[in-house]
């Protein structure tokens, strides 16, 4: 056996091996994925990201902006710290404010613009590939649905009847609210839809795609699927202590219609 057939077998065994391993470790995340939908009686959506992308055709950058230069037109400059005002999320935006004037008129009425935000972004918003048919089937099979997001429960309901999904949530639908310490992380927003709907925690599930979403589950004692669009997103929720995530909702529903 000459020193190049021994360096070419070499080579095909450290392939088999490595293509065994990436093997085992997507049956395990198949097998993880599976056990989290068999398990669960109640399934809580976060809103933008998992059912939809809310911004997807009205940036989500421009209207945080947009909030920054309102503050600042009212002599609110440094309000913000440099971090916040570059965050380019409109929710970091808002609890900076309601941190520093918690309950007062301005915080008010900042929430109402970004709620006026959000309405005209349903105009646009792109839904998330297998998310309608998802949330059917887990309708028709018995599974009981509810939303947790800290977007608007109005923007939510408008959204949902522009799909013909309302009957699938109604009315357990769970959003932002005048108080806006309540807001993921804090597992508030959970913790209703878990009171209303009779569901111990261990019965339930959440799919969410940031951190926070993720962080209110831990803190809500509900198991989690991380639903990553892109490796920023997957880098993100592994980084924060997530377990279990899919790329694409079409393998869960694919696990759904056959447990069903």
């Amino acid at each position: 056996m000459t020193s190049d057939t021994t360096q070419t077998e070499l080579v095909a065994a450290q392939t088999e091996a490595a293509q065994t391993e990436a093997a085992q470790a997507v049956a395990a995340e198949t097998e993880a994925v599976r056990d989290l939908i068999a398990r669960a009686r109640v399934v809580l959506w976060d809103f933008d990201g998992p059912i939809c992308r809310l911004f997807a055709g009205h940036a989500a950058d421009k209207v945080a902006d947009d909030l920054v230069d309102w503050l600042e037109g009212r002599g609110l400059h440094g309000l913000l710290t440099d971090e916040e005002r570059r965050s380019l999320d409109p929710h970091i935006v808002l609890r900076a404010l309601d941190r520093r004037h918690p309950g007062s008129d301005l915080v008010d009425e900042l929430e109402e613009r970004l709620t006026q935000e959000e309405l005209r972004a349903t105009t646009s918003a792109m839904p998330t590939p297998y998310a309608d048919p998802l949330i059917r089937t887990w309708k028709a099979v018995g599974r009981r649905l509810a939303i947790a997001t800290n977007n608007s429960p109005q923007v939510v309901r408008t959204y949902l009847e522009g799909r013909d999904l309302t009957s699938c949530f109604a009315p357990h639908i769970y959003g932002r609210t005048q108080r806006l310490n309540h807001l993921k992380p804090d597992p508030h927003c959970l913790n209703r839809a878990l009171n209303a709907m009779g569901s111990a925690p261990s019965d339930a599930l959440m799919i969410g795609d940031t951190p926070s979403d993720l962080y209110a589950a831990k803190a809500a004692g509900v198991p989690f699927l991380g639903y990553a669009r892109n490796e920023r997103k997957e880098k993100l929720l592994l980084d924060a202590g997530a377990t279990v995530t899919v790329s694409s909702l079409e393998p869960v529903l694919m696990m759904t219609r056959t447990q069903a």
